[in-house]
């Protein structure tokens, strides 16, 4: 498929950790928009699931998002540094700390899925795979989604034959989705010119959208779509946990922090980033296996000052709606947002 196809230029990013859904993907994809399924922490049977539980309820296109595994040494001093800090933490929500093991999510098994099941669409975070994962999607008839955060890691991804892009701005919630963990601190707009300066592929925006004018901004700027993740986090369809879901109504503000994995993602400021944020070492996905067990206990207990709250500096704009609804909400919003553009007097 291709994205200017589309009956809407929405798309639902994959929240990966809990958020992400058949039933959130099939909503979006059945409205017009590009629904996704987020491979991240998920086994490749339940991915497998998940893949047949949106064919089953909808026949238009979807997307599944792919971990490409990290590259690099780790501080493992630094590693346990930090989980010596975390014992308090461990004690006072009566877990264990997890084993900060250095994984590759089920890459393999994960691509094996993807590529059996002719996924029509597949978009991958944290790096760039090899162009043989590319040629072999291909062949299964799969479109190549790169998310990028520079104007270099899109040159790099376009020469190794991705199909587009999804240029991610600094605004967006969730993990920093680039190649690495440092630098990528554009803000959307700049990101979006000069990604399309820098190649020719169609160009997805992510970042901060969350409503109708958001998404005719970046229309306007040069993307083919704009890519929604908090948005779609109190849809009755995610998975989000009820103590997220209050957060986003309730909370002033978002940082960026590795406080939680080990990788810089945005989220909203609570007392777990507020007290860990300045010694949270860089060591993904150590740090995210360290504190699952703190994350998934608090998620039980409805602590929000613990878990991981992600959300984009839009995140105000998220309301209790339904996704297919909202979908279509937003693409009329955009649709006279540019007709509004269009009739302003421009020069004489």
């Amino acid at each position: 498929m291709h994205l200017a196809a589309l009956a809407l230029p929405i798309v639902q990013a994959p929240l990966a950790g809990g958020p992400s859904t058949p039933a959130l993907a099939t909503a979006v994809s059945s409205a017009g928009g590009l629904g996704f399924l987020a491979a991240g922490y998920r086994s490749a049977e339940d991915l497998r699931f998940d893949i047949a539980a949106v064919r089953a309820r909808t026949g238009a296109p979807f997307g599944v998002n792919l971990f490409v595994p990290s590259s690099g040494g780790v501080d493992r001093a630094a590693v346990e540094a930090y989980a010596g800090r975390l014992r308090g933490e461990s004690e006072r929500m009566g877990v264990p700390l997890g084993v900060p093991a250095d994984d590759d999510d089920g890459w393999q098994d994960k691509l094996a899925v993807v590529k059996a099941e002719r996924v029509p669409v597949v978009s991958f975070t944290f790096g760039l795979p090899g162009r043989e994962v590319i040629d072999e999607l291909r062949a299964a008839g799969t479109y190549i989604l790169v998310t990028v955060t520079t104007p270099d890691e899109a040159a790099t991804a376009h020469d190794a034959g991705a199909d587009a892009l999804v240029a991610q701005g600094i605004e967006a919630g969730g993990h920093r989705g680039g190649f690495t963990d440092d630098g990528g601190d554009f803000g959307l707009l700049a990101l979006l010119r000069l990604t399309l300066r820098a190649t020719p592929l169609p160009v997805v925006a992510a970042g901060g959208i969350a409503d109708g004018a958001g998404i005719a901004a970046v229309l306007a700027a040069g993307a083919v779509a704009a890519q929604l993740g908090t948005a779609f986090l109190r849809t009755p369809e995610a998975g989000t946990s009820p103590a997220h879901r209050e957060a986003l109504a309730s909370y002033e503000r978002t940082a960026v922090t590795r406080a939680f994995t080990g990788r810089r993602a945005r989220g909203l400021v609570n007392r777990f980033l507020q007290e860990h944020n300045d010694e949270a070492p860089a060591a993904y996905p150590q740090v995210h296996h360290l504190t699952a067990p703190l994350r998934a206990a608090a998620r039980k207990a409805g602590d929000a000052g613990t878990i991981n709250l992600w959300a984009g500096q839009g995140f105000p704009f998220a309301e209790e709606v339904p996704a297919g609804e909202l979908v279509r909400r937003l693409g009329a919003e955009a649709k006279e947002a540019l007709s509004r553009a269009a009739r302003r007097p421009f020069g004489r």
